[in-house]
């Protein structure tokens, strides 16, 4: 595991001893980044289940302005602070905290990863939160990493379902949040997929 590019590029990540964290692989890192590479520049970013913090790393080696990492786990907190030590980057926070909780804060976000375990409600529960609280700003970007299959569905408006990659068992789907305003179109309160 390795930062892909910017300025901490080639820069190797501790990864976990066991199987309790699941990284997302590099291959899938290396999609999502193609996919949001001219949505990073000056963002503020948020890696919600961080597990190793390579998303926010990545994002932030990469031009975002800033990063909060958030991951409840003693384990990951470890592996978090060793690997943002390791890059020497800055504008990067981690916090220990219970992500739908975080959820609750005033804080508003350009980006936000959520990759939480797998074969759990923590997706769907944090997409609710993120909307019920609107921790998104204007044209911000959601990364959902999920199986292939359970992808999450729809959201109300102004949030609004972009696309959906798949990679083999990997899930990746892209939400947005849009400026509020809808069209007679979109009057059911329900986004269209683009």
């Amino acid at each position: 595991m390795r930062v892909i590019t910017g300025i901490a590029r080639g820069k190797k990540l501790k990864q976990p001893a066991n199987d309790k964290i699941r990284p997302t692989t590099d291959m899938v890192k290396e999609s999502i980044f193609n996919i949001i590479q001219y949505d990073i520049e000056g963002r503020d970013v948020l890696d919600l289940f961080g597990g190793t913090g390579q998303l926010a790393i990545e994002a932030v080696s990469r031009g975002a302005k800033s990063a909060v990492i958030v991951d409840n786990s003693g384990e990951a907190g470890k592996i978090i602070r060793n690997n943002i030590a390791i890059t020497g980057l800055k504008g990067i926070r981690y916090v220990c905290a219970d992500a739908l909780n975080y959820l609750e804060g005033p804080e508003k976000y350009d980006l936000v990863f959520l990759d939480p375990p797998y074969y759990s409600t923590f997706l769907e529960s944090s997409l609710q939160k993120i909307v019920e609280f609107d921790k998104m700003n204007v044209g911000g970007i959601i990364i959902c990493e999920s199986l292939t299959g359970e992808e999450p569905g729809e959201l109300i408006l102004p949030y609004q379902k972009l696309k959906t990659y798949r990679y083999g068992q990997v899930g990746i789907t892209l939400f947005t949040r849009r400026d509020g305003r809808s069209t007679p179109s979109e009057a059911d309160g329900r986004a269209t997929c683009l």
